[in-house]
């Protein structure tokens, strides 16, 4: 058997304590000291430098990372990772003066952004950048807010992190971590998935305290410095992060409400093929049938770049270069961590993927997802680093698009059988990025409004997201069997300066259906997503979805998505032989 391929860092750095990555590391320091003497200096080689500064900051931070997350125990990764990480905190200092001198120099900016400007493509980027001064505090509280946000927010962060990662129950005479315990609910055998899950929830239990007091900390803290900083609510700092209005917020959250139903028909079909009477939550990720057809590494990469070359020849000659240039880390192996990501270096203006083979369908399609950003990222890379900054609300497009590519291409060859299961895949994503989502997005909003009264106990917590919960699934779940703990096992809800991480993926599901939809009733519609992608982070949300027709202020749009989640519904209950009681 052929060995996975590991990446190949190389062009990047020859090695972490090489003399390129020294000098680079070096160069930070008087890079930010430039930028500091070019603020009163000329606007356009302001903006140049400070770009470069961040190039060079994420690029470092970057190939640490990327060391790190496949060698975690390697203390060479460790040291460099940490000077780094110590070495980019000036960084955050020099952005609070570069955005204070942009919004002091407007008068001389004004006709440098206007029409025929030199800095006229970069004038959303500069005033949404003049807009956020606007919600920032003085410099000193700004610096005091960032040191005290280490032992603060970002402590309880590390304590959810280190508690989850590391409580451990006994399961069958073995110790199992909640990690190990959790990937269960994938167990063929329902008695297995749900002692599991009991086990899962004690230790949740037994720790609750611990994860009620850091959730109480990181809300309590985003809630204090949002005030501070003049946002009218948590909501509103995270609608201007993923540059959509709240009223594309609310035509989204109000499609997903008037579709529940589908979902839930598809929760309950899901139980009548698995000879259930109703889903409890331990089943929402319950394999069906046998396991489907293995796919070799080498399998994976024909069908993607077949796929992807079919749709447009140039993502197929770019998904070709990056298996022929080693940049996809396959291997699992001790020492590396799970899942998979897609990271760039912008002074190289190259990508790499890490990810886990093996050997399944979910293997393909998670590879062509994280190409899907390398893609993404290929193509905004030709552009100034300000303007290659896309919003997570679009960060999902390319990946959700390289994604159905595969799905609609393994179905054209499959069986019955091999239907069934590939479309159960697909649906059990969606619901986690629709309906687990909302239920995500009931959560915090409620938490963030009693906040406001005062700590919550580990009871009252659970409360708001079984309430939640049950608001989202409806029927579809036997809500004596929900999950009352889901705020201690999401990490995302510890993380100061992400509130509302959840809402921008249904979003990027939704709009990358909805770009695949127009995308299959147009011949010439390839050169056109260029186009998208490469204006995604150059304007709002809305006005990115216009320039390829897409109208994102329309229920239409968003109904239209949900046509395509409806028809394959439709299609897994007639294959699994569901039809609902009226």
């Amino acid at each position: 058997m052929k060995k996975l391929p590991h990446w190949s860092l190389e062009t990047i750095y020859p090695g972490i304590e090489s003399e390129e990555f020294n000098n680079d590391l070096a160069a930070l320091a008087p890079l930010a000291k430039e930028v500091e003497g070019l603020l009163q200096g000329d606007l356009v080689e302001l903006l140049e430098k400070y770009q470069h500064l961040l190039e060079t900051g994420i690029t470092l931070g970057a190939y640490t990372y990327a060391n790190l997350s496949v060698d975690t125990g390697n203390e060479a990764y460790l040291r460099g990772f940490s000077r780094v990480e110590e070495a980019t905190l000036e960084l955050q200092r020099i952005h609070i003066l570069f955005i204070k001198t942009l919004a002091e120099r407007q008068e001389e900016l004004t006709p440098l952004i206007g029409e025929g400007g030199e800095l006229h493509q970069f004038r959303f980027v500069i005033e949404e950048l003049i807009d956020q001064q606007r919600h920032t505090m003085s410099e000193a509280e700004e610096a005091l807010a960032a040191d005290l946000n280490r032992s603060g927010s970002d402590a309880f962060s590390r304590l959810q992190e280190a508690i989850s990662s590391q409580a451990t129950n006994e399961l069958n005479g073995e110790r199992k971590t909640v990690i190990e315990l959790r990937s269960l609910a994938f167990d063929r055998d329902r008695a297995v998935r749900a002692a599991a899950f009991e086990k899962e929830l004690e230790v949740f239990e037994e720790h609750a305290t611990a994860f009620a007091y850091a959730l109480n900390g990181v809300k309590g803290a985003t809630i204090s410095l949002g005030k501070r900083r003049g946002y009218s609510s948590p909501l509103e700092e995270s609608l201007k992060q993923a540059r959509i209005s709240e009223e594309v917020l609310n035509l989204l959250i109000g499609t997903i409400e008037e579709n529940l139903p589908h979902f839930r028909r598809y929760l309950k079909a899901k139980a009548h093929a698995l000879g259930i009477e109703k889903l409890a939550f331990y089943d929402l990720f319950a394999p069906l049938g046998e396991e489907g057809r293995s796919y070799s590494f080498e399998e994976g990469r024909s069908i993607i770049v077949d796929l992807f070359t079919k749709f447009h020849p140039p993502m197929g000659e770019f998904a070709d270069r990056a298996f022929e240039k080693n940049w996809i880390d396959s291997e699992p192996r001790e020492g590396k961590v799970g899942g998979a990501y897609c990271t760039s270096f912008p002074l190289r203006k190259e990508t790499r993927i890490l990810a886990n083979w093996d050997n399944s369908y979910n293997s393909v399609r998670t590879v062509a997802h994280e190409l899907g950003h390398a893609y993404h990222d290929y193509i905004t890379s030709k552009l100034p680093y300000l303007l290659n900054q896309y919003p997570m609300t679009l960060a999902e497009t390319a990946s959700i698009f390289s994604e159905l590519l595969i799905f609609e291409g393994a179905l054209q060859d499959s069986s019955d059988q091999e239907r069934i299961l590939l479309i159960e895949e697909f649906l059990q994503d969606s619901t986690q990025t629709c309906v687990d989502i909302l239920s995500r997005f009931y959560f915090e909003k409620e938490f963030f409004e009693r906040r406001k009264e005062g700590d919550l106990t580990p009871s009252q917590i659970s409360a708001i997201m079984i309430d939640a919960q049950k608001r989202s699934y409806g029927d579809g779940l036997d809500s004596e069997a929900l999950h009352p703990y889901m705020w201690a096992v999401k990490g995302h809800y510890y993380r100061s300066s992400l509130s509302f991480y959840n809402f921008p993926y249904a979003f990027g599901l939704l709009f990358g259906l909805g770009v695949y939809h127009l995308g299959k009733g147009e011949d010439n519609f390839a050169k056109r997503y260029d186009e998208l992608l490469l204006y995604s982070g150059q304007n709002s949300g809305e006005k990115v979805a216009a320039s390829a027709s897409l109208d994102i202020t329309k229920k239409e749009f968003w109904q239209g998505s949900m046509a395509i989640v409806k028809q394959y519904v439709d299609e897994f209950c007639h294959l699994v032989g569901y039809e609902e009681e009226n």
